[in-house]
Formats: C-alpha cells, structure tokens, sequence
C-alpha cells in the first residue's frame, strides 16, 4: 500500500508478546489480537531466545530522549561499528595493508620515474639510420 509507513514496535511490546508466547498462549491467536502476522511473532520469540530482551529492540538509532542500554559486546570477526573501540588485532590487520599499499606505491612512483627518464628511441620515419 502506497505511503503507509512500517509499524515500528517497542521492545517492551515485543518482550510482552513473547512472554506470552512463553507463557504458552497460541501464536496464531496472539497474532490475530494484536494485529501481527504470526510469522513476526516467530521471529520475535527466536530473537529473544538467542539474545535476551537486548535482542528484540528496533535496529537503527535509538530515538532522541531514550535512555541509552547496556551495550552487548561484539563477536570475535563481527563487524566495526562507528563509536566501537577497534579490536588489537583489526587494527595490526589495517597497519599491515597500509604498509603494503605504502610499497606499492614506491615501487609504481620508481617505474613511473624510470619511464620518464628513459630516451625514445628515434626509429620512426626520418629517423637516422644505424648504419652509415
């Protein structure tokens, strides 16, 4: 449907829902009450069950005036996020392709300078011949 936006649920709605489902209410009837398809539901009960109540808030920026949460720690390989502090090792990995890249770049400013210095050879037409 053409300008609706997407409903956006808080995560104390969506912890309520699955404690409910937990609690060992119907999914389908619960959906139907509240308006949701079931399959959300799901989702919502799989995400509590692999993360806690951390697991089921909004993705995206919290907004202005929200109190701000525990901040759950990052996985060992996940990706950076702006405003977390690089991993030692992700930091090592970065200074060593900075290196390479620095090499690399010597050794094309090198070549390009041969390049240039070197004399074209005067073979072309009206060119003086090698041999008298």
């Amino acid at each position: 449907m053409p300008g609706q936006r997407p409903r956006v649920f808080s995560g104390e709605f969506k912890e309520a829902a699955v404690r409910r489902i937990l609690a060992g209410e119907k999914v389908r009837a619960l959906a139907r009450e509240l308006g949701l398809w079931p399959k959300l539901l799901y989702a919502w009960r799989n995400s509590y069950a692999r993360g806690g109540p951390e697991a089921l808030l909004p993705p995206g920026r919290p907004r202005t005036g929200a109190a701000p949460g525990p901040r759950p720690e990052r996985a060992a390989g996940a990706p950076h996020r702006r405003g977390d502090p690089p991993a030692p090792d992700r930091v090592a990995e970065l200074e060593r392709k900075v290196g390479q890249q620095a090499l690399e770049l010597d050794f094309f400013a090198r070549a390009l300078r041969h390049i240039k210095a070197s004399p074209r050879p005067s073979d072309g037409p009206g060119a003086a011949a090698s041999s008298t």
